[in-house]
C-alpha cells in the first residue's frame, strides 16, 4: 500500500531556483527506481521560501529501500547542496487551521 508523505525543503541562500529545478526531477527519478507511484506530487511554497512537497511512495518498504539505492543516495546528495530538510510543522503556515501556500509549477 502506498505511503503519502509531506516534506519541507528550505533552500540554502541563493539556491531557491536550483532547488526548484531539482524538484522537477524528483518524482521521475524515484519512479524510474520503482519507488514512487504515478500519483502526481503537489508542490507548494511557504512564505519563507520553503518548498513543501506531497508525494506517494509505493510502500513503506520502498522508503526503506531508498536508503540503500545508489541513484536515490546521489539525488539526496544533490538536495543537500541546495537545501535543508525542515519539519513541515515548523512552518508558520502549519499553525493555521487552513494552511495556505503558493503553488509551485
Amino acid at each position: 500500500m502506498g505511503r503519502i508523505v509531506i516534506v519541507g525543503y528550505k533552500p540554502k541562500p541563493g539556491k531557491a531556483e536550483a532547488l526548484k529545478a531539482l524538484m522537477k526531477t524528483h518524482l521521475p527519478r524515484l519512479r524510474q527506481e520503482g519507488l514512487a507511484t504515478d500519483r502526481e506530487s503537489i508542490l507548494m511554497e511557504a512564505a519563507d521560501g520553503t518548498i513543501v512537497e506531497v508525494f506517494e511512495w509505493v510502500s513503506a518498504e520502498a522508503i526503506q529501500n531508498a536508503h540503500k539505492n545508489p541513484v536515490v543516495l546521489q539525488m539526496w546528495g544533490e538536495y543537500a547542496e541546495v537545501c535543508d530538510y525542515v519539519p513541515v510543522g515548523s512552518l508558520t503556515e502549519a499553525g493555521s487551521l487552513f494552511s495556505d501556500f503558493t503553488s509551485v509549477d
